[in-house]
This record gives structure tokens, sequence and C-alpha cells, in this order.
């Protein structure tokens, strides 16, 4: 009877193998070791124990040699032990011990998903990445851009420009001798002015994995902060850990200009000239190796190699100061004789920062060879007071079009005068931080009208004033009735009057 259950155990394990056999070909992911933490594409074919942990062929080998260094004072040699050890082997192994609760193990290879790299697709003959046809021309993409970002002409016609032209690299895969080189683009612009979310907007519409990380928190490698290969980490995580898709992404890294050469200093510059320093090879395009799911590199972290050939850096920064640059240098001329040019003649220019040169951002602290990798350079203008009307009604996704669609859901109407409009531009203007000043203005006036409106269920609609908002008066409010009857008069219906 014994020998008849064996026997069916062992069916029953070949069974399973089979299955998770199966399982694993058919998984999107693979196999990472537990001890190594690398994957099944670098380490070979894994050894699978309970609870799907995985170990590698050369980590069980390591594991078994140093085991079998120890005899245990002979035991190993003497026979009446190995008839004993033959004994519980049959029994099913030694009752209530248990060295290691492997339950505790949580997930596949006690490895987290987030952390697993996805497996490379077998290559079909030499095929493009992307279509050519699917990439849409520029002027469908600045189109795009319109819907949602006002004003920037100039900086929506060069993005647009060159996203096309590196999509384009991308989908032909430089299949021809001639290489083309890579487009990326240094973005200069005023607080508010829209460069992270043009950048959004983009990724969005192209629908490619999208990166965003800040360059503040980079330092060279060895010291405390994110390492340089980060932005690349935070990549593959948006591309759900999926190299060949992260490959051909954009990363956008914001607030370049604090990676400056400083000025005058006598410490270690661990979080400026040496980041750009490090910078520079991904920019170029490198095979790096990245940790995945996490910022930093450790053994316990898997690793994963990323060619940033063909991603498409955009770095983005505000330079404040670079206007005095600027203006240092456009005034260089004599201040005496007939040449001469007023110190104060470009103080009051808002579009200052359209004349930058390359020399200027030198200047500020950006190496030559940093600045050499990102042959694109463009600004984006300072918002005028125009520009911040059309900002809060215009867009897809307009400040005004939000709060109507909240009010809309307590079925009252929300309206705002034209006076009111400039009123609140008025105010953003002085505040000086662009667009975002906007929001925190009108969450600022629409408080009390958003705590108010639910108590009282008669009201129909609320319009905002510019006495509202200069302080002066209330915003008018029409209760249901009033509405109605304006509602039907416009109709021209006539209501029918009781008695």
């Amino acid at each position: 009877m014994s020998d008849h259950y064996n026997e069916n155990d062992d069916i029953n394990s070949q069974e399973k193998k089979v299955i998770t056999e199966e399982e694993n070909k058919n998984s999107d992911y693979e196999d990472v070791c537990f001890v190594c933490r690398r994957p099944e594409s670098k380490a070979g074919k894994m050894f699978k124990l309970p609870n799907n942990i995985c170990v590698c062929n050369d980590c069980m080998h390591k594991t078994m040699e140093t085991v079998s260094q120890f005899d245990y004072q002979g035991l190993l040699h003497d026979p009446q032990f190995q008839n004993e050890l033959d004994q519980i082997t049959r029994q099913g192994g030694i009752p209530n011990i248990s060295f290691v609760n492997l339950a505790d193990l949580q997930g596949e290879g006690g490895i987290p998903n987030k952390q697993k790299l996805k497996k490379k697709k077998k290559k079909e003959g030499s095929q493009p990445v992307l279509n050519i046809k699917d990439i849409p021309a520029p002027h469908k993409i600045k189109a795009s851009l319109d819907e949602y970002v006002v004003g920037q002409e100039q900086a929506k016609k060069v993005i647009s420009v060159a996203v096309y032209n590196h999509y384009k690299r991308v989908a032909t895969n430089t299949m021809d001798e001639i290489e083309i080189e890579k487009s990326n683009m240094l973005m200069i612009g005023p607080t508010g002015s829209g460069k992270t979310y043009l950048v959004k907007t983009l990724a969005r519409l192209l629908d490619v994995p999208l990166a965003i990380a800040d360059a503040t928190s980079l330092t060279e490698a060895g010291y405390i902060g994110d390492d340089i290969e980060s932005v690349v980490s935070k990549l593959l995580a948006a591309a759900d850990n999926d190299v060949e898709k992260a490959e051909r992404g954009i990363i956008f890294i914001d607030e370049i200009d604090k990676i400056a050469k400083k000025k005058n200093t006598n410490t270690r510059d661990v979080s400026g000239e040496s980041v750009q320093q490090g910078m520079l090879k991904l920019l170029e395009g490198a095979e790096v190796e990245v940790p995945v799911g996490a910022n930093s590199k450790n053994a316990m972290v898997p690793l994963a190699t990323v060619n940033t050939r063909n991603i498409l850096f955009i770095c983005g920064g505000a330079f404040p100061d670079l206007e005095e640059i600027i203006k240092e240098r456009l005034t260089k001329t004599a201040s005496i004789g007939f040449n001469s040019e007023l110190k104060d003649k470009y103080d009051k220019d808002k579009n200052l920062l359209s004349k930058v040169t390359v020399e200027d951002i030198r200047k500020f602290g950006m190496i030559p060879e940093f600045i050499g990798r990102l042959p694109i350079i463009y600004t984006l203008n300072g918002l005028t007071k125009e520009m911040m009307v059309q900002i809060l009604k215009e867009p897809k996704n307009a400040i005004l079009k939000q709060y109507q669609k909240l009010l809309e859901l307590d079925e009252v109407k929300l309206e705002f005068s034209d006076g009111a409009l400039d009123a609140i531009a008025e105010k953003a203007m002085k505040r000086e931080t662009g667009a975002r000043a906007l929001r925190s203005i009108i969450e600022e006036f629409m408080l009390d009208i958003m705590y108010e409106i639910p108590k009282d269920d008669n009201i129909g609609r609320v319009t905002i004033t510019k006495e509202y908002i200069e302080g002066t008066g209330g915003p008018i409010i029409d209760i249901r009735c009033n509405q109605a009857l304006e509602d039907m008069d416009k109709l021209k219906i006539t209501p029918i009057e009781e008695g």
C-alpha cells in the first residue's frame, strides 16, 4: 500500500512541476534569484523551491559546497547515522522542526511585483520598434498641445518638431549608414510658465512612458541622496519594468539649474558640477545598470541594463538671475559716446530670457560638455494678464471648468463675470508665481461659497463679481424659482398662474 501511495505522490509532484513550468512560460515577468537578485536572463535556469522561491545555479552550488565542508564530527561517515537519516527521510522529515519558515517569505521569490523584470520578447527579424506612420506630424502635436497649454507658441513649435524627429529616429532604428543624433532639449522659463505641464501633456498625447525627476535630490556617487541612474530607474518603473518600452521613453529632469557650479565655495560640491559630469553618459547614450523598484543599488535589489541611446531627455529650469547675466552682456558696450546704451534699457523687457546664448548658460554655472549634449535650447515667456485670463477659462481642463463641474454635482450653476476674471489675473500677477497663483486665489475666494451652498437647496446659480474679488461686495446668488422663470423667458414659455 505504501509503495502505491508513493507512486501517486510522485505523479502529483510531476503534474505540479509541469503546471508551474507552464505558468512561468505564460507569465510576463521573469524569475529573480532569491540570493543574488539576478534575473533569469542573466543568471540562467533557476531551481524552484517551496513557496515559489527561486535560486540560481551558482548560488545553489555555492550553498552546497559550503554545507559539504562541515563533517559534523564524522557523522556523515557513520553508518548508524546514515540509516537514521534514511528512516527520517522516508517518514517525511523531522517532525515539528523548521529552520526557516518559508511561508514568511511572501511573493514569488520573496520579491514584490514592483521589483520584477518583464521578459524580453523574442525579435522576429529586424522590425522597427515604432511604425513611422503612427507618429503624429508636428502640426498635429502642436494642435493637441494648444487644447491644454495657453500661449508659448515658439516653445510648442520647437518641442513638437524635436519630438517628431526623435521618434522618426527611433522608428527607423537607424537602418542605413546615416545615424541621426539625439535631439535632447533644454527648456528655460520663469516659475509657473508651464514647463512641467507642457511635458506632462506631451507624454499623455504620445502615450509613451514618462519619468519626471528632480535634479535637486541627485548627488555624486557615494554620497547620501539619489544616484544619477535613479532617473532611468523611475522611467523603468513608469514602463512597468519593461526595458524595451523604457528605452524609447521621455525623461524630464526638472530644476536642472540647481546642479549648476557653486560660486566661491571651499567645500566639496557633491550636488553641482560632479552631477553634471555623471549625467554626460546618460544624455549621450550608454548602457547603464539601474536598480529595479528602488532609488539606490544594494544587494537586495535586482539590476536591469537599460540603453539610453533612444531615450529623449528634456531638462527644464527657472534659472534665476540668468536675466542679470544676459542684461550684463547686452549692456557691455561703452556707456559714454554715440554708441552708448542706457543701463536700464532692458529692465522692463519681459522677453529678456529669449535673448539667451550658450555663453550665458555657461556663466550661470553649467559646464560646456553638459550644454553641448542639449542641442535644442528654447525659452518660455513670462505670463501676461491676458494669458492669465485665457488660462482661467480656455483650456480643456481650465480651473473655472473644474469648479463649475464641482458645483454641478450640487445642481448649482457657477458663473464668473469678465471683471472678476480681470481682477483675479491682476492679483495673480502681483504674486509672481505664474499660473500656480490663479489656483490659490480662486481657492481662497471659493472657500465660503463651497461651504455655504450645500446648506441651502434653493440656491440655483452663483455669479462671482469683480466687487467680491476686490473685497467691496459679494457674489450674486439666484434662487431656483427665479432662475426657472429666467430660463422660461428665454424659451418664450408663459408660466400658468394659479387662480
